[in-house]
């Protein structure tokens, strides 16, 4: 409510605590584990990306004046579904990433055309479902320079498919599985 946006997985806190808004000091709605998105870069630092999805497009751009008071914003992803809505942030967000999360039957004329659009529009990553993805499309969108992301990828049988293919990055629950998959994959 006082325009402060605070990360809250999968809006846990708005389904759990009430509808609406959430008056960002007062305890008794929000829980004191909920950082502001400031508060976040104040106790982790900056030394990582940080991918957000935007449930509330009024959030992105005080995300962003958050994540360059801490001067990371030239690592903040900023997802969202909405293509028209990224290419209205790709201007005022010039310093941060823009990813669209979709699925490949959502955008007229497939696949390519969809990341020729990306290209164009400077959006520069996409996000699929895990289970979309394939060695071929994702060359496809590294062909156009696109980021390739794929989401809901819990196990590590999954983690690992998506390194293979040659994925870019993943959204997992699971840290401990993304890092044992990885450091299978490029050990040192």
């Amino acid at each position: 409510a006082d325009g402060i946006p605070v990360p809250d997985h999968d809006g846990v806190v708005r389904r759990r605590v009430r509808k609406g808004p959430i008056a960002r000091r007062d305890r008794a709605e929000l829980p004191a584990h909920i950082p502001t998105v400031g508060e976040l870069y104040d106790a982790c630092g900056t030394g990582y990306a940080l991918a957000l999805d935007v449930k509330d497009p009024a959030a992105a751009l005080p995300t962003l004046a958050a994540a360059r008071a801490a001067d990371a914003a030239h690592r903040l992803w900023l997802v969202h579904p909405d293509l028209d809505l990224l290419v209205e942030w790709r201007s005022p967000a010039s310093d941060a990433r823009l990813v669209q999360s979709t699925r490949v039957d959502r955008g007229p004329g497939g696949t390519e055309r969809h990341a020729a659009r990306l290209a164009d529009v400077g959006v520069d990553a996409v996000n699929l479902h895990h289970s979309q993805w394939s060695g071929g499309l994702c060359a496809m969108y590294h062909r156009f320079e696109r980021d390739t992301f794929g989401w809901d990828a819990q196990h590590e049988r999954v983690l690992a498919e998506l390194v293979d293919l040659g994925i870019d990055g993943v959204f997992s629950d699971h840290v401990s599985r993304m890092t044992d998959v990885v450091t299978a994959a490029y050990p040192a």
